[in-house]
């Protein structure tokens, strides 16, 4: 009895409720007709509290900035004289329109570039320029130039009121795109979590009562009925169903569950009532745990970000010093006029955002397209470092298998059929919880076998089990039950029972009435996906090794299957970072994929450590990454993600850097000897262009394909 809730009551019941009429199926599109969670935030309003620029930034902030400044740039723009003599046209002229630009351009100065002024400010005060401080000293040089001509102080020709204005509006946009991005993979795990029910059915002594979700605790039992979604984690007691869960493993074919099976929190039961026996609630569920991972990856910093930042303090000291420079030779030569317009001109278009876009942006797309395909990134070193593992170690039970027992074949003895021999071994076990029981019963339902009714079942601890069927004794169990009987193997089933025991499988004989009937093998079994995950891998030029705690025999005999380079057999789970380090010492980079428990220390050791299924367990410190379903199959994405990330982080250096090096020279003058200038309204729509095929070159990634399942 639970004295923690509302009212005492147990987890026990009657059957009446199981046979309740089941509810309509909700529709998908309508959620399940509640709001969000407290603390929940809609997608646009997702707050970074990361470290840098973006610091207390949130996505509406950014987003609605943009269009105000977009929707004043227009009218900047349009009306400037120097955009009108840069495109052939007169602005139209009446009172009052040459203090549009400067009017309108100083709004977009004061509201749109207020992040970047306060963020750069910060930097300044920190005394560790970087992007934000670029930006600001960009749209600041740009406002004093522009009312300075405006004024028609000192004669100068620097109307740049349209290039501020579009200045401030492409970095917001580019802030916001990448905000966006940066957000996506939290929005779309927080839309889950609001996907929970807010009420659970509890069952009691007294029949159901309707509860809050937060007033269930682990070991209540409660009814999940047909279209309704799983309250909390937990493992089905009784009844079994069909279960949607796409949401955790991206996999739209349902998975079947019946009595023992663990089912995970915001799952839905698509045909049947069962009842479910909690066993998480709250912050210890998957969907909890899954939510904690992706907020670490956002948290986490790469390296190649810091390379961004680094190379944005570079460019700082690199456009205030050529400013410079260019200021003094240009007074020098004895033009003060050319050598501000010049130095005004430099500062203006040295603003790197094309280069502060350029890793940022590829790192957060690639983050948010990998959480939706499933793939959470913990740790974002992993997705740079992914391109360059030369072998991916698996570990065997429960990553390349399933993890559980299966009838792989069947021999009977002369006069018996095998789907005799099957169906009286499923009447015996049909009582029985073990997963040897299970896996012969459901072979039986597989194979639609008319199962019969056993009697008086007993369980022989350590030799197997007996019941009585149609009048006789039938027994199931290993070599020890034949010795316990001094029964002999008939010499043809001898034959074949040997093989199957060289190779590792488990091998149960049925008897009736003391005679041999015939003989099964188990074998843990191999998923059909990992047949596919290593022929791909290896098609990429990757290496495929094999893990395992098993006999050397069972694990060749799955190497074998699955054409697998080199395997590592018998190795207890503390000598498994041994065999990551022996990898390593051949001059391979490893990534370790195992269950994240007993593979901590390999997954740790290796360069990228992966996780591999849904639930708790997975979400251990030493993994970099949680593949949230079980498909092997996921390590692709990682290796197609990364390579893809990586040219288009190049593509967006090469370019956004190529762009600052040819530019500010030539805004400096340094060809104006030869007749060759970079005037202040070529440099600024330069500068625009290559923040838009920057931007545009990173969004590209979303065409990469990531489903497991179209991964070739």
């Amino acid at each position: 009895m639970h004295t923690s809730h509302q009212a005492p009551r147990t987890a026990t019941a009657g059957h009446a409720e199981h046979n309740a009429p089941a509810d309509p199926a909700p529709d998908p599109a309508a959620g399940v007709g509640h709001g969000p969670h407290p603390g929940h935030n809609a997608h646009d309003d997702h707050v970074v509290h990361t470290h840098g620029q973006h610091t207390g930034h949130s996505t509406a902030m950014f987003k609605n900035r943009f269009w105000l400044a977009l929707a004043l740039s227009v009218p900047v723009v349009y009306f400037s004289p120097m955009f009108g003599d840069l495109l052939g046209y007169m602005p139209p002229e009446f009172p009052g329109s040459a203090w549009i630009p400067p009017v309108l351009g100083t709004a977009v100065f004061l509201y749109g570039g207020q992040p970047f002024l306060r963020g750069g400010l910060n930097e300044l005060k920190a005394r560790r320029p970087g992007m934000m401080l670029l930006i600001g000293m960009a749209i600041t040089v740009a406002f004093v130039a522009s009312w300075v001509t405006s004024l028609g102080l000192g004669g100068f020709d620097l109307d740049f009121w349209w290039e501020l204005a579009l200045l401030v509006a492409i970095m917001l946009l580019g802030h916001w795109i990448e905000m966006r991005a940066l957000g996506s993979a939290q929005g779309a795990l927080d839309a889950l979590a609001a996907l929970l029910p807010d009420e659970a059915e509890l069952i009691t002594d007294a029949g159901t009562e309707t509860v809050s979700v937060s007033e269930l605790r682990a070991g209540d039992l409660v009814l999940v009925r047909s279209g309704a979604r799983m309250p909390a984690d937990g493992t089905v007691a009784e009844g079994q169903a069909e279960f949607d869960e796409s949401m955790i493993s991206g996999e739209s074919k349902t998975v079947p569950r019946s009595k023992g099976d663990a089912v995970i929190a915001g799952t839905v039961a698509t045909d049947n009532t069962v009842r479910v026996r909690i066993t998480a609630v709250g912050d210890d569920t998957a969907l909890a745990g899954i939510q904690r991972l992706v907020a670490e990856a956002q948290a986490s910093s790469s390296r190649a970000q810091a390379l961004a930042d680094r190379a944005a303090a570079f460019l700082f000291y690199f456009a205030a010093g050529a400013g410079v420079i260019t200021f003094i030779v240009w007074t020098l030569l004895g033009s003060v006029p050319e050598a501000v317009t010049r130095t005004v001109t430099v500062l203006v278009i040295a603003c790197p955002h094309a280069l502060g876009l350029a890793i940022p942006l590829v790192i957060a797309i690639s983050t948010e397209q990998a959480a939706r395909a499933g793939v959470l990134i913990k740790n974002r070193m992993a997705l740079e470092r992914m391109r360059t593992v030369g072998v991916v170690l698996f570990d065997k039970t429960g990553t390349l298998t399933k993890g559980e027992p299966e009838v792989r074949e069947l021999a009977a003895a002369d006069g018996v059929g095998r789907d005799e021999l099957l169906a009286l071994a499923a009447a015996v076990e049909a009582d029985s919880e073990h997963p040897v029981a299970r896996a012969i019963v459901g072979a039986a339902r597989e194979q639609g076998l008319s199962v019969p009714q056993a009697t008086g079942f007993s369980s022989m601890t350590g030799r197997g089990v007996r019941a009585v069927v149609d009048g006789r004794t039938v027994q199931v169990g290993g070599p020890s039950l034949l010795r316990e009987l001094a029964v002999t193997e008939p010499r043809e089933l001898a034959a074949a029972t040997g093989p199957w025991m060289d190779r590792g499988a488990a091998v149960l004989h049925v008897l009736a009435d003391g005679r041999v009937l015939g003989a099964v093998s188990l074998e843990d079994a191999v998923r059909t996906e990992s047949r596919q995950a290593v022929a791909a891998l290896q098609d990429r030029g990757i290496k495929v090794a094999m893990i395992t705690g098993d006999a050397r025999q069972v694990a060749q005999a799955v190497a074998a299957e699955l054409n697998i380079d080199e395997v590592f057999a018998e190795v207890l789970p503390a000598d498994k970072d041994k065999k990551v380090s022996e990898l390593q010492s051949r001059s391979f980079k490893v990534a370790m994929v195992g269950d994240g428990v007993n593979d901590s220390p390999a997954l740790a050791r290796a360069e990228v450590g992966i996780a591999i299924g849904a639930g708790t367990d997975v979400a251990v410190e030493s993994a970099d990454v949680v593949l949230a379903g079980n498909d092997p199959r996921a390590v692709l994405s990682m290796v197609d993600l990364s390579r893809a990330s990586y040219r288009k982080m190049w593509q967006n250096l090469v370019w956004a850097t190529g762009y600052n090096v040819i530019s500010v020279p030539l805004a400096a003058g340094v060809l104006a000897f030869a007749g060759v200038t970079l005037s202040p309204a070529a440099g600024a729509v330069l500068m625009s262009v290559s923040t838009i095929v920057v931007a545009l070159n990173a969004q590209l990634l979303r065409r990469v394909k990531l489903n497991p399942a179209q991964i070739r």
